[in-house]
């Protein structure tokens, strides 16, 4: 049975859009139930007074300044829950993130955990939340992970990394400004970006792909071959934008492959942050995509990316054990990527042998 996918509702594109949220947040401290707004905002602006004083924030808002130096969790988000009830209750007009992906994952997060009891580790997974979620706006200040449009928060918890899968954890309103990932270094930039390019990757060749998902992914591919096999412009990064969302898309009726399923242990046991973790991953995976892996390696070149190495060195044993564990559980990704007979191609020998190699 083919899943009825929910969509954001709301997409506001364009140089400059960024200044009409406080026009969009009237409107919402009008009709909503609570008035007050939680902002989170990346704390990479902390310093960045130009920045703050384009947020729209009020006296009476909560405003919470979101360290993203490591992977979002469930305990973040369930500290970050508390902290909004105790202020706000559990009905305030809307939650934003500004930030880059993982900032958009803890939004989506924090917007189910309002209304769902208990600890967001018991929703890592599929469908999980039964209450309809906070109303949410995201603003992504980096292109390439999705986030703003996918139905995923992901989410590092104490035995896995997994996200609230949910049609609850869908933004109600997005605003994609290129205008904020202008100042993006080139290293985060290219790492990002490499999220919807391995998306696309993986969902054209992946068992689940139809004509849905391959409309988005073909343009979303398309895009990020000009900006990434080229020297970085505004214009370029305008397409990154836009490649972001339709890579988004792209896996809601398709699913990631290898290279995520790979970055996902890595990230659990090393810390590895998703975009490079998935950079890192995706060099090693060209028994499985030779043609993209060696494009992929085009535009390292042309940006003077070096992608860091020996990452498993110093790994003991049950470390590689709990990558291979964390990989594995993700049975959705090799099926996508192997066939729904993937538990005789790749075995835990195999996966280990793959994580030893890194």
């Amino acid at each position: 049975m083919a899943r009825n996918m929910k969509m954001v509702l709301n997409t506001l594109f364009g140089r400059g859009t960024f200044n009409q949220l406080d026009e969009i947040l009237s409107a919402r401290r009008e009709s909503a139930a609570g008035k007050n707004i939680v902002f989170l905002v990346d704390d990479v602006f902390k310093n960045n007074d130009k920045m703050k004083s384009r947020i729209p924030s009020r006296p009476d808002d909560l405003f919470l300044w979101v360290n993203v130096d490591n992977e979002p969790t469930t305990w973040q988000v369930d500290d970050l829950r508390d902290k909004v009830m105790e202020s706000t209750g559990a009905d305030p007009a809307a939650i934003i993130g500004i930030g880059g992906g993982s900032v958009m994952d803890i939004a989506k997060a924090l917007s189910v955990m309002m209304k769902n009891p208990g600890s967001s580790v018991n929703y890592q997974g599929w469908d999980i939340p039964k209450n309809p979620s906070v109303f949410s706006i995201g603003i992504p200040t980096l292109s390439g992970t999705g986030a703003e449009v996918s139905r995923t928060a992901v989410l590092v918890g104490p035995e896995k990394k997994l996200g609230i899968n949910s049609d609850y954890s869908v933004f109600d309103q997005i605003i994609l400004d290129p205008e904020l990932i202008a100042d993006v270094p080139t290293e985060q930039w290219f790492y990002t970006g490499m999220d919807c390019y391995i998306h696309c990757v993986e969902s054209l060749q992946g068992t689940f792909i139809n004509e849905f998902s391959k409309a988005y992914s073909e343009k979303a591919l398309e895009l990020c071959r000009e900006v990434f096999l080229n020297n970085r412009t505004q214009e370029n990064d305008d397409k990154l934008m836009v490649a972001s969302m339709f890579g988004g898309y792209s896996i809601a009726y398709s699913q990631v492959g290898a290279c995520h399923a790979v970055s996902y242990g890595l990230a659990f046991v090393k810390k590895v942050h998703h975009g490079i973790g998935n950079s890192i991953a995706f060099d090693y995976l060209e028994e499985f995509y030779p043609e993209h892996v060696q494009e992929f390696r085009q535009m390292c070149a042309l940006h003077n990316i070096s992608l860091p190495r020996n990452i498993t060195a110093d790994a003991s044993d049950e470390e590689i054990n709990k990558m291979a564990g964390v990989s594995l559980n993700l049975n959705l990704l090799w099926e996508n990527c192997l066939g729904p007979h993937w538990k005789e191609i790749m075995t835990s020998e195999r996966i280990k042998a793959l994580f030893r190699r890194i």
